[in-house]
């Protein structure tokens, strides 16, 4: 029996349901077999029909920890009062509640349906044995008796095994859902960590050709200051070899970012990285695509640093490329304001743009994860009037203070 039993409520670190509820079944099966008699037209006896559904009503207390051993003894109170003749109660409906929790029941190792079926299948049998001995009826008239007995018991059973399949599916269905959405984050955490590698290998192309510049002009400084005393010389030697060192330093960092495939070419120079000189080309490139794009510009692209005017390169590419692919917009506005202070890129499209809930895609993360890594502020959504717009401020110096 030991084995049998041990319900959801056996372990200490399960959560119990509420008390209310056992009580509310127990009071359910007192309730039902006692209307359920009254209907069946037996008389209520308080020497029988009432302790009996009172007993069976009690029993359900227990039928979260131990069901199998309550389905027992309530078929053996119902066979004590019935062979006592002291209610004229059913053999099985009155024990329909706990029938049913047993049979649907699929917490434990092995299923504990064919207890139901079993021990249903021996009250049957066992109540046509009792009438047809005792004399009570003809054997016809018992198994006829018996037989709504039988068809209860049969939806009964039916009912449970489809509440236990249904169970079964929204558990499968619920961590389906749940592994989807887990296998989501991982690609998304991917994509972000490759996107921050990219970002870190350009930022890397830039550094270096920027410190690359400012050493040939220490070397040029320090040649032309011949009448320049010991220590000026001396500054600007320290300042050579620290230059010297900080590339020395980002070519080992990127050495290490870069797929092992490409070490190779680690001492090669790296390719031109595009920037706002390059947005021409890039509209051309969008306008063969079938869009017509404005392009509207102020301030002065000298004021931006290189890894803000690449990042804002990036935004309209990327704006651009979602709006041929995604929005099936037929025109699109790009805008770039230069300040003193800032960059401020927007692209606006009159296409339909992403569903509403829609999660972003792994462009539209880049981007973000772009325009943070230089102290931006990024959004995407809906544009006033309709269509979609990206919008993006850069600090001109790449970085908040």
């Amino acid at each position: 029996m030991a084995a049998a039993d041990g319900g959801a409520g056996a372990g200490p670190g399960v959560v119990r349901r509420p008390v209310w509820r056992n009580l509310a079944l127990a009071a359910l099966t007192t309730s039902g077999v006692l209307v359920g008699t009254a209907v069946a037209g037996a008389p209520i006896t308080y020497e029988g029909t009432v302790p009996m559904a009172t007993t069976l009503g009690l029993l359900l207390l227990a039928h979260r920890r131990w069901p199998v051993s309550v389905l027992l003894v309530s078929l053996a109170t119902i066979i004590a009062y019935r062979t006592a003749d002291l209610t004229d109660a059913g053999w099985v409906w009155p024990a329909a509640v706990i029938f049913f929790f047993v049979a649907a029941d699929d917490s434990a190792k092995r299923p504990r349906l064919s207890w139901a079926v079993g021990a249903g299948l021996f009250q049957l049998a066992f109540a046509v044995t009792w009438q047809w001995t005792a004399g009570e009826q003809e054997a016809q008239r018992a198994v006829g008796e018996v037989g709504g007995e039988a068809l209860c018991l049969a939806l009964l059973i039916a009912v449970a095994v489809a509440y236990r399949n249904w169970l079964r599916w929204r558990t499968e269905l619920t961590a389906g859902l749940a592994h989807a959405e887990q296998e989501r984050q991982l690609e998304a955490g991917r994509r972000a960590a490759e996107e921050r590698l990219q970002i870190a290998r350009e930022l890397h192309d830039v550094v270096a050709h920027t410190l690359t510049v400012v050493g040939v002009q220490l070397r040029v400084v320090d040649e032309a200051l011949d009448d320049s005393t010991v220590e000026a010389r001396a500054a600007l030697r320290t300042a050579q070899e620290v230059r010297a060192k900080a590339v020395a330093d980002l070519r080992s960092l990127i050495d290490v970012l870069r797929a092992p495939g490409e070490r190779a070419d680690a001492a090669a120079v790296p390719a031109p990285q595009a920037d706002l000189a390059d947005l021409a080309d890039l509209l051309v490139r969008s306008r063969t695509s079938g869009l017509e794009v404005a392009l509207e510009t102020s301030g002065d692209p000298a004021l931006v640093s290189a890894p803000v005017a690449l990042a804002s390169y990036r935004v309209i590419q990327e704006s651009l490329t979602n709006t041929v692919k995604h929005a099936g917009a037929r025109r699109a506005t790009v805008r770039l304001r230069i300040t003193a202070d800032s960059v401020e890129v927007a692209v606006i499209d009159d296409g339909a743009g992403p569903e509403p809930g829609t999660v972003p895609g792994h462009g539209v993360n880049g981007m973000r994860e772009r325009v943070a890594a230089l102290g931006g502020t990024f959004r995407a959504g809906a544009a006033e009037g309709g269509g979609y717009a990206v919008h993006a401020t850069i600090p001109v110096a790449g970085f908040r203070p």
